[in-house]
């Protein structure tokens, strides 16, 4: 077995790694420290590795970043897409098409006539076809006795889209204007109704 003495390397790496267990004081302090050291590291790596080279800008282009990091919403006030997007005002206009009317027929028969029971579920499996899952989801908290019983007024035409379209319908508790999207799939499908002004 070697002789330990209290010189040279050895010795000098003996009193290092052995200063935090002389005491709790130490452990704690050394602890700290190792802490400190890990974070700074998680800070300052990362800002090191995203610098890019600067490149010299070109007559005319703008200076201002365009681009963003991950977990980093834009900043030019765009939000972000959901999953059925709503039809805005650009959106290129279309005359109405027949299948997206039959649809809003279709579901408008359904949508007057729960089950005798008023059970949610087959009213809704009535309504499966026509609908958008989203709407369905929205539809389950509607209790069937609370919709209208009768169409008084047939389904018209209001706003055409090329991927969505809106249609009226007059019932006995006033006129509902009902909202077509097409999915994916080019099918059209209610996505929402409102009561009309």
């Amino acid at each position: 077995m070697p002789i330990r003495t209290n010189r040279g390397r050895a010795a000098v790496y003996r009193r290092l790694w052995g200063w935090p267990l002389r005491s709790p004081r130490h452990l704690a302090a050394s602890i700290i420290i190792f802490v400190v050291v890990v974070i700074a590291l998680g800070v300052i790596i990362p800002r090191v590795l995203d610098r890019k080279p600067v490149t010299p800008p070109v007559v005319g282009q703008s200076t201002s970043p365009q681009g963003t990091q991950v977990g980093q919403l834009p900043s030019s006030g765009v939000s972000l897409p959901t999953k059925q997007p709503q039809p805005s005002i650009s959106a290129s206009a279309a005359p109405p098409q027949a299948d997206a009317q039959l649809i809003a027929e279709l579901w408008a028969e359904n949508w007057i006539k729960p089950p005798p029971d008023n059970d949610v579920n087959k009213w809704l499996a009535q309504l499966r076809p026509y609908t958008t899952e989203e709407f369905l989801a929205q539809m389950a908290t509607i209790d069937p006795r609370n919709v209208p019983n009768k169409i008084t007024q047939k389904v018209t035409p209001k706003k055409s889209y090329t991927s969505s379209a809106d249609f009226e319908v007059g019932t006995n508790v006033g006129k509902v204007v009902i909202t077509l999207v097409k999915t994916p799939s080019n099918e059209w499908r209610v996505n929402s109704y409102t009561k009309a002004d």
